[in-house]
């Protein structure tokens, strides 16, 4: 009878299961339409002229943030609070959601029109910043130069080398493997032999310094231990067992906070780290939509999605104003630094980080860093041959880089870079810093009113046949910035309609298409007059 009565339920749950409503949404595009959104890191296929295959917002992120929205420059928008799967095809969107109809909304006739409804309306700005000195220096992190090699000898190191080699002092982050494990916050001894001395002397030379940091613990760990009996970990589906998630370092646990005590232990563990050694704040990474698969997972929130444990790892940054993310989930005009996924060193990378930092501003992320400057991915700078090395990719990485909202460096320019070029790339870090003020103004501007820093041309420039420009942008409402996206030292730019000014102080009338050549050195932009 027992058996019956199980294979009964089981049988009610698949119908149940398979005959589960799915809502579909056809979005034809008007004439001359164009979309963008979805996806961070579909910035380069945006507008979306192309076919994309079917996405699952609730299972894939391509390494960075998703977000429930699409807007036009026809000043429609379609929002949902809930992951969708949606497909470009037949020039349209085609829309499949397990929780709601979703309807397109008429907000306008403009880009912009159709962002700042959104904006106001489903991630309205907090009027809260992170800290200033991301928008007005350069930041530096460990991760390249000493992969999980952390340890307070070549810290120091690293620091002083900037301050040696006339780079601007800014926000230090310390990357993985600095603590003895994962779910750990204690340096490892071996490697640190006074952490707390260490950061202080970081903040004597001028320095704010973060930590990386994970949702994940080490099995077989005292911290495991402690956690699993709390009862603060996710667990393994139908199971009372923690659940060992398969992340890019091997298998670990998980903090589930989706428990509010379990959130509030997590935080209080950061801020004690925080008091012991003096620590600014965190980086904090992974939060991936795909680590919680709810068919293989159990959660506190009994109907916890996957997105929902991406929305309360990004909560948990609200904490500390010195936060970074790779991975996001709506969040829109919070006070989080978002940055772009890991890059690999080639043109084919220095070229979507333009696209990327603007479909980050047109999904809501103001606070956005373009990556590190010539990539995230270390195997690139590993027993570099000399003579094979383009290090022009370098330099016109970290001009893209000086005149976004922030720019990070990783590989030390004065180890890859002749006199030369360390010069030019030096001076990129001067410009942001000069023009670090201008920068700070727009994003708190962007905290009032959720303009995006980094602007579309379309977004500032309606209806002068933008749409498709992916190679230049506007720096909040006055500059236009067009730097060199590959070998070639020469460019195009389209002129808006008014009057521009470029960085040698030469006037042109706008309106038209014109032909540069620019040398290594140069970051070819304008001011509007």
């Amino acid at each position: 009878m027992r058996k019956i009565t199980l294979f009964l339920l089981f049988l009610v749950s698949a119908v149940s299961m398979y005959s589960q409503t799915v809502y579909e949404t056809d979005i034809k595009f008007e004439k001359d339409e164009y979309w963008w959104g979805g996806v961070v890191a579909f910035g380069s296929q945006m507008p979306y002229i192309k076919p994309v295959k079917e996405f699952d917002l609730s299972l894939q992120n391509y390494n960075n943030q998703v977000v429930p929205l699409f807007i036009s420059n026809k000043g429609r928008y379609i929002w949902s609070n809930s992951p969708f799967k949606f497909e470009i095809k037949d020039n349209s969107i085609k829309i499949r959601s397990l929780y709601e109809k979703i309807e397109v909304v008429e907000a306008g006739k403009t880009l912009k029109e159709a962002y700042l409804h959104a904006s106001q309306k489903h991630f309205p700005p907090s009027g809260i910043l992170p800290d200033y000195l991301f928008f007005t220096m350069p930041q530096y992190n460990t991760w390249i130069e000493l992969t999980y090699n952390q340890n307070q000898k070549d810290i120091l190191n690293y620091a002083q080398s900037i301050i040696d080699n006339g780079f601007p002092k800014g926000v230090l982050m310390i990357d993985d493997n600095w603590q003895k494990h994962y779910g750990n916050f204690e340096f490892k001894a071996d490697k640190f032999s006074d952490p707390k001395g260490m950061i202080e002397k970081l903040h004597s030379m001028g320095f704010k310094v973060m930590l990386w940091v994970c949702p994940f613990v080490s099995g077989d760990s005292p911290e495991y231990r402690d956690l699993m009996s709390k009862g603060y970990l996710i667990k393994k589906k139908g199971t009372n067992t923690p659940a060992m998630i398969d992340w890019w370092n091997g298998q670990s646990a998980c903090y589930d906070l989706t428990n509010p005590e379990a959130a509030n232990y997590f935080v209080a563990q950061l801020k004690q780290v925080q008091h012991e050694y003096g620590v600014d704040g965190f980086k904090f990474d992974a939060g991936d939509n795909s680590f919680y698969n709810t068919d293989l997972i159990d959660s506190y929130k009994k109907d916890a999605k996957s997105v929902d444990h991406t929305l309360v790892w990004a909560g948990v940054g609200l904490e500390f104003p010195f936060n970074e993310y790779r991975a996001g989930w709506k969040m829109g005009g919070e006070a989080l630094v978002q940055r772009l996924g890991d890059k690999d060193y080639s043109w084919g990378a220095v070229k979507i980080l333009i696209p990327e930092m603007i479909s980050a501003g047109l999904l809501g992320y103001a606070y956005t860093c373009p990556d590190m400057i010539g990539g995230g991915q270390f195997g690139s700078f590993i027993g570099l041959d000399q003579t094979k090395f383009d290090q022009s990719l370098i330099v016109r990485s970290a001009q893209v880089h000086a005149l976004m909202p922030m720019m990070q460096f990783s590989v030390a320019p004065w180890r890859i870079l002749n006199k030369e070029n360390l010069n030019i790339v030096r001076n990129m870090a001067h410009l942001h810093e000069k023009m670090g003020s201008y920068i700070l103004n727009h994003a708190k501007e962007s905290s009032k009113t959720g303009e995006p820093i980094i602007r579309h041309m379309e977004y500032s420039f309606p209806n002068e046949g933008f749409a498709e420009c992916k190679d230049q942008f506007m720096l909040g409402d006055k500059y236009l910035v067009a730097p060199v996206i590959s070998s070639d030292n020469k460019r195009t730019v389209k002129l808006p309609k008014g009057k521009w000014r470029d960085d040698l102080s030469k006037n042109y009338k706008g309106g038209q298409t014109i032909s540069f050549d620019v040398p290594l050195d140069r970051l070819l932009y304008f001011e509007k007059q």
